[in-house]
């Protein structure tokens, strides 16, 4: 990743930049911002550059050695330290077991989320967590002097994830770190991560990606029509994961519109036995399903009470959702918007709970029923 790679952020780009130029080069920095805005892009191509032994005015050279092997993200003064799970049989594991997936991950989508690397590693449903026993391991690592470069350099992507333990550990390296050492952490909640660690950083916050930057890089990618990409851009609010998800999602976003559609229908009908139906549809969609299209609904509730105001430039739906609000829109109003999401953000939360979800759909059904008379 090189910082000619990462989608606009020209600013931030430049002041990191110029950071390394002035030799104001902090041991410790907190780049954070909301998911699919260059976080870490930001933060590899920043490390490339410290590490590349020929500097060009904006970015690293790429030919020289300690590019070579950034290429593939094996420079030996490169360490990283990340979400992951326990291999099944195993209680021991370390971010080291799961590297050669990594670098493959980072190299191929380095804009991906948490979800994506989870489902690279076969996490099923187990949390991404980044372990006590892996601040041992940084401690390792960093007290080794460095092989080839001015300096070490460690990039820890969501810290947030860190146990307990791991953060109070980490905490100590930051305020004695060892010589020539940088710590990168990337952050997406950076209000999770203890006081005491954000305290001792440089905190680098990267902007949404502005759209005229967005839409030039999906049109380089995508062949979409300006229509389409101007919708996407919008929807997507600055974030380049966010708008390959809705344009890789178009398929199954119109099933769950089908599948809401439906259940206000039936529900203002009370047609109980189509209510039962859909309830079986729902039980057999799997979990992570579920849960998506119960956010989707709560998305949706919303966007119909902002469509009453009649003001294009804070909704954000797509034709579609935009035909059936038309007609549903007086349907939700300022006297049960409330109970709607509180009802559907309660379906999810039993979701996670693990009740039973045909039980769960068909009583959400027929609180929908009373709301939509309401």
């Amino acid at each position: 990743m090189f910082f000619k790679d990462i989608i606009g952020q020209a600013e931030t780009k430049q002041r990191l930049i110029q950071s390394v130029k002035e030799g104001f080069i902090p041991h410790a920095r907190l780049i954070s911002g909301r998911e699919g805005t260059g976080t870490l892009p930001l933060a590899l191509a920043y490390a490339r550059y410290l590490l590349c032994t020929n500097r060009q005015e904006n970015d690293a050279c790429g030919t020289c050695p300690s590019c070579q092997k950034f290429n593939k993200y094996s420079h030996p003064d490169l360490h990283f330290v990340y979400p992951i799970i326990n291999k099944k049989g195993s209680k021991d594991a370390f971010c080291d077991d799961f590297l050669p997936e990594w670098r493959k991950f980072i190299s191929a989508t380095p804009y991906a989320n948490l979800t994506s690397w989870l489902e690279k590693i076969a996490a099923d449903n187990a949390q991404g967590l980044i372990y006590a026993r892996e601040s041992d391991a940084i401690t390792r690592k960093l007290n080794l002097k460095a092989y080839e470069s001015e300096y070490k350099i460690m990039i820890i992507w969501l810290p947030e994830k860190m146990n307990e333990t791991a953060a109070n550990k980490l905490l100590k390296l930051l305020e004695e770190p060892p010589e020539k050492t940088i710590f990168l952490l990337v952050s997406e909640e950076p209000e999770k991560i203890i006081t005491t660690i954000r305290s001792r950083t440089q905190n680098l916050i990267v902007p949404p990606i502005a759209d005229a930057d967005l839409a030039q890089a999906l049109a380089g990618k995508y062949d979409l029509s300006p229509e389409d990409i101007q919708l996407v851009v919008r929807l997507a609010k600055g974030s380049y994961e966010e708008a390959i998800h809705i344009i890789h999602s178009t398929g199954e976003n119109e099933v769950y519109l089908d599948l809401f559609i439906t259940i206000m229908r039936n529900s203002w009908k009370r047609d109980v036995k189509n209510m039962k139906a859909k309830a079986e549809q729902f039980a057999a969609m799997g979990r992570d399903k579920q849960k998506s299209f119960l956010a989707y609904a709560q998305r949706m509730i919303r966007e119909n009470f902002l469509y009453c105001l009649q003001v294009p430039e804070i909704n954000y739906m797509n034709r579609k959702e935009v035909d059936f609000a038309v007609n549903f829109h007086p349907y939700v109003h300022a006297g049960n918007i409330m109970e709607f999401v509180e009802e559907l953000a309660l379906a999810e939360k039993h979701i996670e709970s693990n009740v039973n979800p045909r039980m769960i759909f068909f009583d959400l059904s027929m609180k929908i029923a009373v709301l939509l008379k309401k």
